[in-house]
C-alpha cells in the first residue's frame, strides 16, 4: 500500500514500525463516519470548482461501494506491507482502485488531522445518544421496582450502621436521580462537541474556497470549529465524554455494591435471578452475584480510560501530534464498557426480587422518629 505521505522518502517504512504505528484495527469502526465525511468533502470540493460533475458522481459512487463492502465485512487488508496506517489511508487507497486518479483528488483541502477529528465527533454523537438510551432503560427498571416495592420498609444506613426506616422505592429512586444528572452531563458534553472541524486541514486551514458551514450542516453539526489549530489539537470532547462515562460507572458501582450486600445471607433483602449469578466450583451451595461484581470491577476500567486521556494531553504542545492517535482506544473502550454495564444492570434489576430484611437483634431504627414525637408533644 502506498502511504499518503510517502513521496519524499527513499526507503519503505520498517515493517515493525508499520505494525507499531498502525491504528487501523482500532479505527476500522470509524469507517462509516469516514465515508460520510468524505462524501460531504467531495460535495464541498465540487462547489469550490475542484471537481466537475462527472468526478463528483464517480467519487460518490466509489464511496458508496466502499460503504457496502464495510457493511459486508469484506473491506480492507489486514497485515504485512498492505496494512494501512489508518482507516483514512485504507479508504483512500480503495477509492483510488475504484476511481483512478479521481480518487486522489478527494484529499485536496483536507488533512488526516481534521479528517480524524470529524470522524470521531460523528461517532461520538451516536455513542453518546446510545449510552443515554441505555441510561433511560436502567431508569425505567428502577422506576418499575420502586413502584412495586414502595411499601417495603428497609433500613437506611449511615456509616454502614442501621439508621432510620426508608421505603425501598425511595432508596432505589436515589439511584434514578444520580442517573438523571448523568443524562444531563452527556447532553451538555454533546453540545460542546457539536462543531465541525473539517476545513481546518493540518491545523492552519486550506486555501481552497470550501464552504465549511455547508459541510457542517451536511454532516449534522450545528456550527464550525472557529480556530483551526484548536480544531485538530483539542480532545476535551473525548475527556468530557469519558468523564461522563466514568461517573455513570461510578453510580452503577454504588448500585451494584448495594445489590451485592443486600443479596448476602446476612442481609437477605435481595434475590438476584439465577441468570445473573454463578456458582462456586468448590462450594456448590453458593450463589455469587457475579453480574453486579463485574459492573463494580469494570468501573475501574472506565476510570482508567479517563486517566489515559488526561495524561495523554498533559504537556502536549498545540497542533496535531501523533500521540493523539492513542485517544481512540480509551474512548471506544469506555463507551463499550459503559453501555454494556448499563444494559446488564437493567436486566439484573428486572430479575431481582426484594423482601423484608433480616433483623439480627433489637431494632432501634424507629428511635429518631420516637424522639421527634416526644419533642412535638
Amino acid at each position: 500500500m502506498t502511504d499518503l505521505w510517502g513521496g519524499r522518502f527513499a526507503e519503505p517504512l520498517d515493517e515493525k514500525m508499520r505494525r507499531f504505528s498502525s491504528s487501523y484495527a482500532v479505527d476500522l469502526r470509524l469507517a462509516e463516519y469516514d465515508l460520510a465525511g468524505s462524501k460531504a468533502h467531495a460535495h464541498a470540493l465540487h462547489a469550490a470548482g475542484v471537481l466537475d460533475d462527472a468526478q463528483l458522481a464517480d467519487l460518490v459512487s466509489g464511496l458508496s461501494q466502499i460503504a457496502a463492502e464495510v457493511q459486508a465485512g469484506t473491506f480492507g487488508p489486514t497485515n504485512g506491507a498492505d496494512l494501512p496506517e489508518d482507516i483514512h489511508s485504507a479508504v483512500e487507497a480503495r477509492l483510488v482502485e475504484l476511481c483512478g486518479d479521481t480518487g486522489k483528488r478527494l484529499h485536496a483541502g483536507r488533512s488526516r488531522n481534521d479528517q480524524v477529528v470529524t470522524d470521531v465527533l460523528l461517532w461520538l454523537r451516536d455513542a453518546s445518544l446510545g449510552i443515554e438510551t441505555s441510561v433511560r432503560g436502567l431508569q425505567r427498571a428502577l422506576v418499575s421496582l420502586a413502584e412495586r416495592y414502595q411499601a417495603l420498609v428497609i433500613p437506611s444506613y449511615t456509616h454502614m450502621q442501621r439508621a432510620q426506616p426508608v421505603s425501598l422505592g425511595h432508596q432505589l429512586m436515589a439511584h434514578f436521580e444520580a442517573l438523571e444528572r448523568d443524562v444531563a452531563r452527556l447532553a451538555d458534553a454533546r453540545r460542546r462537541a457539536d462543531r465541525c472541524p473539517l476545513g481546518a486541514g493540518a491545523g492552519t486551514g486550506t486555501t481552497i474556497p470550501i464552504d465549511r458551514r455547508v459541510t457542517a450542516a451536511r454532516l449534522g453539526f450545528s456550527r464550525v470549529a472557529r480556530n483551526s489549530v484548536d480544531a485538530v489539537a483539542d480532545r476535551d470532547w473525548a475527556i468530557e465524554f469519558v468523564s461522563a462515562c466514568a461517573l455513570i460507572m461510578t453510580h452503577l458501582s454504588r448500585l451494584a455494591e448495594e445489590l451485592i450486600i443486600w443479596s448476602s445471607e446476612d442481609f437477605g433483602t435481595a434475590h438476584i435471578g439465577d441468570a445473573f449469578c454463578t456458582g462456586s466450583s468448590m462450594m456448590p451451595q453458593k450463589r455469587n452475584p457475579d453480574a453486579a461484581e463485574l459492573v463494580r470491577g469494570k468501573t475501574a476500567r472506565v476510570i482508567g480510560s479517563l486517566n489515559t486521556l488526561l495524561v495523554l494531553l498533559k504537556g502536549l504542545p498545540l497542533g496535531y501530534n501523533r500521540d493523539l492517535q492513542e485517544d481512540k482506544e480509551a474512548l471506544f473502550d469506555a463507551a463499550d464498557t459503559t453501555n454494556a454495564a448499563l444494559e446488564i444492570m437493567a436486566s439484573v434489576l428486572d430479575s431481582t426480587e426484594f423482601r423484608a430484611p433480616t433483623t439480627p437483634g433489637p431494632d432501634f431504627m424507629g428511635a429518631t422518629d420516637l424522639a421527634e414525637e416526644l419533642v412535638r408533644r
